[in-house]
């Protein structure tokens, strides 16, 4: 499956708006969109992942370097809308204790 990714821009918010699945072949297209984001002073970088049904352990990845990255460069990223498959990749990683995930989880699939 292919992955869409969606770019809308607000004040100093970044808005991504992802859907299709996040692994091995589709990841670095989410870098490249998602971490110069993370490099802007300041930037609030949402991440919706509404439409996202699957990811793998690439996809934890990159959004591990979109929250180094944001350190670096004083800048904030929030995942919103996580399906609870996704969110639950976030859990067992222990990665739910780190990034700012937003608790309005989508059903999904189980």
């Amino acid at each position: 499956m292919n992955l869409e990714i969606d770019v809308v821009e607000e004040n100093s918010k970044s808005k991504l708006n992802v859907s299709g699945e996040i692994d091995a072949y589709t990841a670095p297209k989410l870098k490249e969109a998602l971490l110069p984001l993370t490099k802007v002073s300041g930037n609030t970088v949402e991440v919706n992942l509404d439409e996202v049904g699957y990811m793998d352990s690439t996809g934890l990845g990159v959004f591990i370097s979109a929250l180094k990255s944001t350190k670096e460069f004083d800048s904030h990223l929030v995942l919103v809308n996580l399906q609870e498959r996704v969110l639950r990749l976030f859990k067992i990683t222990g990665l739910d204790e780190i990034m700012d995930i937003n608790s309005g989880i989508r059903g999904g699939q189980k």
